[in-house]
Order: C-alpha cells, then sequence, then structure tokens
C-alpha cells in the first residue's frame, strides 16, 4: 500500500512540474494554476485511496458473459460498475456484426488506420479512396462512428442513461453513417455502440466499429470500468497466408477511453480513471497471439499519460516514430500498440489531414514477413 502511494504522489509531482512548464505567467496566470493544482491535489488523493483498497479483480479482470448476437461479451466484475453500466445498455440498438466473407488471396501486407471520426464529422470514404493503399487489405479500427435507423429504440426507460449529441445536427451526411460507409468502400463491417447520441428523440448511437475487406472473426465486445460513460471496446480476428503460403492470423482491437472523470475526481483526475480501464482492457488481451491495439485513449498528458503507461507495459514490443499531436494538432491523444512476430514490421504514422475530423488518423503499413 505503501508503495502505491508513493507512486500516486510521484505522480502528483510530476503533473505539477508538468503545469508549471506549460501554464502562462503573470497574475491571472498563477491564479489559476493555483486553482488547477488545488484540483490535481484533490483528484490525485482521491484516487491513491481508492487506488489502494482495489484488488486485482476490481482493477483487472473481465468475465466472459453469455453470448449475444455471435457476439462473446466481457464485462467489469466489479458490482458497481454493473449497476451504473446497465442504464446505458437500455438505450443503444444491437451490434451490428459483418456478413460471412472468404478472401483466398495471399497477402504480404496489410493497411490498418485508427481513427476517431468525430460522430460523422469526418469524410471516411474520401480518405479511404485517396489515403490508402487499397491494393493492400485494409482493416480501419475508428471510433465515434454512429448508427442510424431503426434498430436504434425509439423509446427509453425512465432510468435510461444516454450522452448528448455530437455530430451536428443529424450526426452528419447520410453517407457518413458506418453502415452506409462499408457499402460505399465494399468493406465488412463490426460495429457495436456504446451510447445513445442524444436523448429519446434521437435516432442514432455511437461506439466503435471495425471495417476491413478481409473476413472478421471471434467477435469480442469488452464493456470497460465504468467511469463518466459507458464505453465499449471490440475485437475482432483477421486471418490469410502469405504468397509463400504461410498460414498468418491478427487479432485487432478498436478501443475509446473516457476523456473526463467523474466531478469527485475533477478534470485532471480523469486520467486515474483512463488508467483503469487501460489496466481491464490490457489484461483481457494478454497473451501470445499477434495482436493490434489501437484508438483514442485520451492521454491529455501524452506519452507519460498514465493510461498510456499500463497500455504500453501490457505491449512492450510497441515503437512511435511518427509522435505528432493528433487532436487538433495540440495533443496526443491516439496511439497504436502491437505484439507481433518478431518477422513481421508495423510503420506507423500520422496524416497530414483531418479530414473533417478533430483527429488526425494514424495509418500503418504492416508487413507480413
Amino acid at each position: 500500500m505503501r508503495s502505491h502511494k508513493k507512486a500516486c504522489y510521484n505522480q502528483l509531482l510530476q503533473r505539477n512540474i508538468f503545469l508549471m512548464k506549460s501554464w502562462p505567467s503573470g497574475r491571472s496566470g498563477r491564479r489559476s494554476y493555483s486553482f488547477l493544482f488545488l484540483l490535481l491535489v484533490a483528484a490525485v488523493s482521491q484516487a491513491c485511496v481508492a487506488g489502494a483498497s482495489l484488488g486485482p479483480r476490481n482493477t483487472v479482470e473481465l468475465s466472459a458473459s453469455n453470448s449475444r448476437h455471435a457476439v462473446a461479451w466481457f464485462a467489469p466484475q466489479i458490482a458497481g460498475d454493473e449497476a451504473l453500466l446497465s442504464p446505458w445498455r437500455k438505450s443503444v440498438g444491437p451490434p451490428l456484426l459483418p456478413s460471412p466473407s472468404i478472401d483466398g488471396d495471399a497477402h504480404d501486407a496489410l493497411s490498418i488506420v485508427s481513427w476517431n471520426t468525430a460522430v460523422g464529422e469526418a469524410d471516411i470514404v474520401r480518405f479511404a479512396r485517396t489515403q490508402v493503399d487499397r491494393r493492400r487489405p485494409l482493416v480501419m479500427l475508428l471510433q465515434e462512428v454512429y448508427r442510424s435507423g431503426a434498430v436504434v429504440p425509439s423509446h427509453l426507460d425512465r432510468d435510461s442513461a444516454f450522452a448528448g449529441r455530437l455530430g451536428g445536427d443529424g450526426g452528419g451526411r447520410d453517407d457518413r453513417e458506418i453502415e452506409a460507409v462499408g457499402r460505399l468502400l465494399d468493406l465488412q463491417v463490426y460495429y457495436v455502440p456504446s451510447m445513445r447520441n442524444g436523448g429519446e428523440r434521437s435516432k442514432e448511437d455511437r461506439g466503435n466499429a471495425i471495417l476491413s475487406n478481409l473476413s472478421l472473426t471471434d467477435l469480442q465486445a469488452i464493456e470497460l470500468p465504468f467511469e463518466r460513460q459507458r464505453r465499449v471496446a471490440i475485437a475482432a480476428t483477421v486471418n490469410g497466408h502469405t504468397s509463400s503460403g504461410e498460414p498468418w492470423q491478427l487479432r485487432v482491437v478498436s478501443a475509446h477511453l473516457d476523456n473526463m472523470g467523474t466531478a469527485k475526481r475533477a478534470w485532471i483526475g480523469s486520467e486515474y480513471g483512463r488508467a483503469r480501464q487501460a489496466r481491464g482492457l490490457a489484461a483481457l488481451l494478454r497473451g501470445d497471439q499477434p495482436t493490434i491495439l489501437a484508438g483514442d485513449f485520451n492521454t491529455w498528458f501524452g506519452y507519460s499519460d498514465r493510461a498510456y503507461v499500463e497500455t504500453a507495459r501490457e505491449f512492450p514490443e510497441t515503437r512511435v516514430t511518427d509522435r505528432r499531436a493528433t487532436f487538433r494538432g495540440l495533443l496526443r491523444l491516439d496511439h497504436v500498440f502491437y505484439r507481433l512476430p518478431s518477422e513481421w514490421r508495423l510503420d506507423v504514422h500520422r496524416a497530414d489531414s483531418r479530414f473533417g475530423s478533430d483527429h488526425y488518423p494514424l495509418v500503418g503499413a504492416l508487413q507480413l514477413h
């Protein structure tokens, strides 16, 4: 317990240094810095106490439930989280599942994309048609996509929970709804909503998606430990063989962690909630299977953010060569982690345009031999 508290307060010192270096000088700057520092002390102190009382089950363990909609579901083994997640589940539709697809061609390389698409603001179709080498199979790991239509519940129970609307009036153009995107690009779509996009009048939900022109199998939906909103990471497997006849298999995961915490953790304390979500997800993905985990981790403190550190610990092979900011050119919120065979190589760079989103896409080329 002492070591845990020491680690927490070391984080307090590091965050204090971060604020001191980045905050503007002058009287008003000093006042706002002092206010934020007090919030930071309160948030970190609360996180240290909470963290010290948590056991391994609460922090990292997720358990499978009965399959629904041909998807293996996982949820936190924490009674408090279960009670908080239940009202959010009631206001969304079922997952959108890929149709059966068989690709018998040989492939020595894949194109991998991770992107927060801002609920219809991003032009996914134009990006895919102009920025990705479609001679290679494509796997897109997307966050903040939306789905609309009759499958979204038309009425909400009194205890249902939902998020405020994002993406402008109507969530964007019709051809940016995720099922339409899949049709236009001729890609398989696996989509799981995390939350309803607006109140009872809304006909939309939003969440994560995996799009590919390879078959998507072994589908999983992973409800993360609850912080402020329901977050569901999704996973699938793609496989094939190389030109030399060697079979290969790759697990791909799209995730989106909370960007803010609850009031008791204040603004800066959201880092500790994200770290809890990151630990749960990374623990579930342990093993020796080749895996790419990508998404919007909302790492407000970049590569020193605890969510990044917790995840990178489970994916030590990850190397970052393009460290540019991904959110409006200001913050590095988006990341690609991987665990791959030694003979594989993954090169990831940030695109030069946001294509309408508030996030830049991360684009990777994966060589399979």
